[in-house]
Order: structure tokens, then sequence, then C-alpha cells
């Protein structure tokens, strides 16, 4: 019995040795497994609506999945099918104009992964487009905007009066667009319906019209009736006290729906603009600077009021292209205080602006030179080339760069009575003209018919005759050539290399 016993335990003890080794053979393979995964996409891009794509993954290991933005990007788990898995990958609207991106982070035993998930930003809408065409722009100024003792006369300030003919001229000299300020002061009757003199307004379309037969666009305005708040247009009263206010407001209304209605039928060669330079008789260094913004909020009152009478008047007038200033015209006071009026008609506003810096060497001659090469003890200490392309390009940024287009209602310089003097002159103005023209502004010179030289002396053409005055010929000539010439060597550093030395 004993003999037989013992080789029966001799092989049971053989047989669990193999049973073990065999186990401890399949537990260390199951430890060393490598990892295969097949990834149906390692990338995928959404547009900014969002929405849901599909990655499919084949893997001999278990997974997890995670996102790297659960806020706009997540991914679902769908149920396996053998080693392969779907998953959904979600994204949500992108309402930014940015691009942004996430990342699928994949995990398992010895192996790490990611997918990348990129969205577009949403399109920006292309600024509107401007298709008024000003090009270089000239001034009727002191004409009929010219008053004396509180009532406009065309006449009173030393020019004749204007005639189809100067018109004509003014347009073969290049010029293609008109600016007719327009003083309405002893020409208006009482409250309620402040009716205009249809004597007046008669004469101010038969001006328009010697516009409209030369071919030229023009603007027409409420000009002096706003000067230093000396008049009816009175923004020192109107800012302090409110009853004063609604009165002007409803005068404006009045007075802009008569003129809106005389031109209804004309053509978009004619703008109207609200206003010229408002301001408490400071010119932008007064009250407006302690009042706490009141009187930047009543011109921008006065804005809505005329864009609102305009529209009202229906026609042709319901998309005429509409002109409105900020306070005194200050570029850099527009720029900060100015709000565009609401219009029913969209991309039709446009933004006044005036350019006369450094206005002791462009109005006042107490300066003879100007700009990067000017005598220092001859020039003034602003106001030179770097700042005037530092302006423009704010109001290009501002404005220009959301479809608003701007123009230089004002600009100029005086005659001088020396060449030299001259010459700085000529290359202000070309300088000037040039940098508008590259920053997409229009600029307007002001010819108030002025002969002579020195202060105010800012005539070119005579307003009856149409012949030039003050060295007319040469100036214009300049201005036109800095806001037509598309010669490619012909650059605003071309100008500034070609400055007087």
């Amino acid at each position: 019995m004993n003999k037989l016993r013992k080789p029966i335990h001799i092989s049971m003890t053989i047989i669990s040795l193999i049973i073990l080794t065999l186990f401890s053979a399949c537990s260390d393979k199951e430890t060393t497994v490598v990892p295969e995964v097949q990834l149906s996409h390692n990338t995928f891009t959404f547009d900014a609506p969002g929405g849901s794509e599909t990655l499919t993954i084949t893997s001999n290991i278990p997974l997890e999945l995670t996102s790297s933005n659960a806020l706009w990007c997540t991914v679902i788990k769908g149920k396996p099918s053998g080693n392969s898995t779907l998953y959904t990958i979600n994204t949500s609207a992108n309402a930014t104009y940015n691009a942004r991106e996430c990342k699928i982070i994949i995990t398992g035993s010895d192996y790490s992964g990611e997918v990348l998930i990129t969205q577009q930003g949403k399109l920006k809408p292309e600024p509107p487009v401007i298709d008024y065409h000003f090009g270089m722009g000239w001034n009727l100024g002191n004409q009929l905007d010219a008053h004396s003792n509180g009532v406009a006369n065309e006449t009173i300030w030393g020019n004749q009066a204007t005639t189809q003919e100067a018109f004509n001229k003014i347009k073969a000299v290049g010029i293609e667009s008109v600016r007719i300020p327009v003083t309405w002061l002893g020409k208006v009757g009482p409250a309620p319906s402040y009716t205009i003199d249809a004597t007046w307004l008669n004469r101010v379309a038969e001006v328009v019209g010697y516009a409209e037969n030369a071919g030229l666009k023009a603007i027409i305005n409420i000009h002096h009736d706003g000067a230093e708040s000396k008049f009816w247009l009175n923004i020192t009263d109107a800012a302090t006290n409110a009853m004063v206010n609604t009165k002007i407001k409803a005068q404006l209304q009045a007075m802009w729906t008569q003129i809106a209605n005389k031109f209804m039928d004309k053509g978009n060669f004619l703008v109207f603009e609200a206003m010229n330079e408002i301001h408490d008789g400071k010119w932008g260094w007064g009250a407006n600077l302690t009042d706490g913004g009141k009187q930047y909020e009543v011109l921008n009152e006065w804005n809505q009021v005329f864009v609102d009478a305009v529209r009202a008047t229906g026609g042709n007038n319901a998309d005429r292209y509409l002109g409105v200033p900020g306070y005194v015209t200050s570029p850099k006071l527009t720029i900060d205080h100015l709000v565009l009026p609401n219009d029913i008609t969209p991309n039709r506003l446009m933004v006044s602006v005036h350019y006369y810096d450094p206005h002791k060497y462009a109005l006042e001659d107490l300066y003879s030179e100007w700009g990067h090469t000017a005598a220092a003890d001859k020039k003034d200490s602003y106001g030179d080339e770097a700042e005037v392309i530092a302006m423009f390009e704010k109001l290009k940024t501002k404005y220009i760069d959301q479809g608003i287009p701007v123009y230089i209602g004002e600009m100029g310089s005086v005659h001088r009575s020396t060449a030299r003097a001259e010459a700085f002159r000529k290359y202000y103005l070309e300088y000037v003209c040039k940098a508008a023209k590259t920053y997409g502004l229009a600029p307007f010179y002001w010819d108030n018919g002025s002969a002579g030289t020195g202060k105010e002396c800012l005539g070119l053409i005579n307003h009856a005759t149409g012949e030039y005055i003050n060295n007319g010929k040469e100036m214009i000539d300049v201005m036109v050539k800095a806001m037509t010439n598309q010669d490619a060597s012909y650059t605003l550093d071309a100008v500034y290399n070609s400055a007087p030395q």
C-alpha cells in the first residue's frame, strides 16, 4: 500500500507546479500588453455655428476621453462594437470673431494621445461701402453765410454775388465738390412755424443749382446761426436751461424740415450738414471742459433733431447723405464726444471736422513757415507733419474703418507776401491734402474770397468770375494733385521729402 501511494503524491505535486507556472506565465503576459490604438481623425475643424462630428477609436485597451474645454467642446462615448468605439464630439456656437481650440485628451494603460479641435470665429461684417466720393473740395465762404446786424446778406462781406460762370470754372480746375455755407439769420419768422423767407431760400436753391449744372457735389448747412453762442443756436444757454434747449430744438426741427422739403427732389449730389462750428465762444477751451459733458450732450441732441427732421420729409431725403459735426468741429473733441445720431437709413451719415492746425500759422500768419524743414523761430511749436498723421489716423480708426465717411469741411492757409513763405504755404496745403487722401478723408479748402496777404486772406478764386486770386492756381493745382495723382512714387513720404529747404 505504501509503495502505491508515494508515486501519486509526487505526481500531484508536479501537476500543481505546472499549473502554477502556467498561471504565472499568463499573468505576466497580461501586464505587458502593447497598446494598439487607431484614431479615425487626429484633428477636427468646426465652423462658427458649431455642430457634431464622430471620432472612431479602435483599441486593444480600455481608454478614457476628456475635453480640455468642457464649456464649448464636449465628447460623448457611444456603445462599443468589438474593439471599436464611436465618440461624438459636440461644439457650441462661437459668438466671437476669434478662432479657438481645445483638445480631446485620450488616456489608457501605457497610452496617451490627443485630438485637436479648432473652431472658426464668426465672420466680421464687412464695413458699409463708402460710395460717396467728394474728391478735392472748396468752400464758397463769406458768401451766403455772410451777415450784418443779425441779417444774412450775400455781399455784405466783400464778395460779389456768385455766378454759374464761377462754378463752371471751379469744376474746370479740378475741384469736385463745393461746400455752400448758409446763414439764415434775419430770414426766419417767429415761433411756432419759423417760416424761412422764400426769397432767401430760393437764392440758396439757385446757387445749389449752379453746382448741379457744373457737375459738382454740394453741401449746404446752417452756418453762423450758431457762431460763438451769439445768436439763436446758442449752446451756452441750451446747456444750462432746458426750456431754451427745447425752443432751439423746435426751431432747428422746423427749419430743417423746410430746407429738406425745398430740396427733396435733388439727387445725392447734394449733402445736408447739420451745423457749423458750435461752441460757447471759447473755441473748445470753455465751459465744455468743466460742465460734465452737458454741451456735448446738447450738440448730440441737436444732431439727432436734424437727422429726424430730414428723414421725415421723405423723397430723396430718405437716403440722402447727412453730415454731423462734433463740438467746434475739433477732430479731437469729435472723436471723444460725438455720439452719432440714430438713423433709420443705414450707412448714410458722415462726420464733419475742420483742420487749421496750427491756427497761428494757417489762419493768423503769425508764423511764416511750417514743417520739419522750417526755421525754429519762424514756426509754431506744434502741428507739424507727425501731428497731422496722428490725428488723421485717429479719424480713420474711429470712423473710416467703420464705414463712416469723414470730410474736412474747412482747411487752408493764408496768402503770404514772400516767395519763401508761399513755398511753405504750398507745402502745407499739399501735405495736408495728401495725408487726407492717404487716410481716406475729403478736404474742403476754405475760400473766403479775401484778396491780399496775411490774416484771413484765404481767397483763391473770385466768387463772381471764377478767376484766380492770391496765387490761387498754384495752390489749387497742388491740392488737386495731392487728391488725384495715382503715380505709385507719389507718396506721403515723397511729399515730405519735397519740403522747402
